[in-house]
């Protein structure tokens, strides 16, 4: 009787909503990750949905990757990552993004750039901080907030503007409570990249509040046009700035899971102190496989840039044609076209072109509230399918 009674309410506690942290029972699950569960469960589905390349990783990197198993580089590195990679990861943001770092004590590898994302927000925040943050943004910049205690104050950037950030409405979104500013450009979902005006009045506010900027630049190399100095680059902001980028997106090792953070030493090493009692270190297959893509990688990297642009330039063209306004982006592979003048919201819109032409695209709002009204689609996509899917779009706006 006695077992038969605690066994009931052991099974019992375990449906308590007391057994999971309030902060995490109140996050809302990926707006992106909902929509295509129901995608893989469809058959004959033109997605232009997940924001990963079609590309196959390049041979020369996954050479790399089996010549590391076969010489049996199989164990732990360092936690701050191979110091192969941290040197040939300095090297390549000195030359290309102008910012100088020290490999010893001034660069991090981590789990890609959503990891060292993760460390940072809990290496740099107390409860109650603010962090300001630009939307349309990425869907997991408001939840890691929240998952670190602090509070995410969203700044929304507007289609009048091309979906940059407007330092004035910036400014306005500090408070004393103001912690950091996070930033992303070029920019998921809308394609959106910041000029050197914009980048030196952010940097002026964030020098004037003493904030901290964390700026993910992951889509960096995807520029289509001329590409203005990172925000670590400007006077007065290296010992300011967290640098995220990684290897998912330029070189097409999104399964690598493999990225980075350059900043001040004391910044970098309060995020190896999460790092090396979480993950410890990452793959050291993949880190040699990363330091193979920053030597040999470019020739690549550019090829795939150029098809990218191509099928910016063919998926904008069709958008605008079928008269869903496009603003055409400046860097990344997605377009955020606008829906609102069909009549339905963005859901909707997803939802019936999902079910009645087979076609995935994900609504505005899994990036925001102020993306009512728009969908991101990817060009990430071969170029046919994308012809297939515009065919198939327009025959859905025929038809409404």
């Amino acid at each position: 009787m006695f077992f038969w009674m605690k066994k009931k309410t052991m099974s019992a506690s375990r449906s308590s909503p007391d057994r999971i942290a309030r902060h995490i029972a109140a996050l809302p699950r990926s707006g992106i990750r909902d929509f295509f569960d129901l995608v893989s469960a469809m058959e004959d589905v033109v997605s232009l949905g997940i924001g990963e390349p079609d590309f196959v990783t390049p041979w020369h990197i996954r050479e790399a990757t089996i010549y590391a198993l076969d010489r049996g580089h199989t164990s732990y590195t360092s936690n701050l990552g191979l110091l192969s990679l941290r040197r040939a990861v300095c090297e390549y943001v000195a030359g290309d993004f102008g910012v100088q770092y020290s490999p010893e004590n001034e660069c991090i590898i981590t789990v890609g750039v959503s990891e060292a994302l993760d460390v940072i927000l809990r290496a740099l925040l107390n409860p109650g901080d603010e962090v300001v943050y630009h939307e349309p943004c990425y869907v997991s910049y408001a939840p890691g907030i929240r998952m670190t205690h602090g509070v995410p104050v969203a700044v929304s950037t507007r289609e009048s503007d091309g979906f940059a950030l407007d330092p004035a409405a910036l400014a306005r979104a500090i408070t004393p409570r103001t912690k950091a500013l996070l930033v992303n450009f070029p920019n998921n979902p809308t394609g959106a990249n910041l000029s050197q005006e914009a980048k030196q009045a952010i940097a002026g506010l964030a020098i004037e509040n003493d904030l901290v900027v964390i700026t993910d630049e992951i889509y960096s190399e995807l520029t289509y046009g001329a590409r203005s100095p990172s925000l670590a680059a400007l006077p007065g902001m290296k010992d300011r700035t967290v640098f995220l980028h990684g290897f998912s997106k330029a070189y097409a090792m999104t399964g690598y899971r493999i990225g980075y953070a350059c900043g001040p030493p004391d910044l970098i090493e309060a995020m190896m102190k999460v790092h090396q009692y979480t993950m410890l270190c990452a793959s050291r297959l993949a880190q040699e496989a990363a330091v193979e893509a920053l030597r040999n990688g470019r020739r690549e990297m550019e090829k795939m840039r150029t098809e990218y642009r191509q099928r910016r330039n063919v998926i904008v063209r069709r958008l605008n044609e079928m008269g869903l306004p496009c603003v055409p982006p400046e860097g990344a592979f997605y377009v955020f076209p606008r829906v609102r003048e069909t009549g339905l919201s963005s859901h909707e819109f997803a939802m019936r072109l999902l079910a009645e032409k087979q076609v995935a695209v994900v609504p505005g709002t899994a990036f925001g509230a102020c993306g009512e009204g728009y969908i991101r689609c990817s060009y990430a996509t071969a170029l046919d399918e994308i012809e297939v899917a515009m065919d198939r779009l327009r025959d859905f706006l025929a038809g409404l």
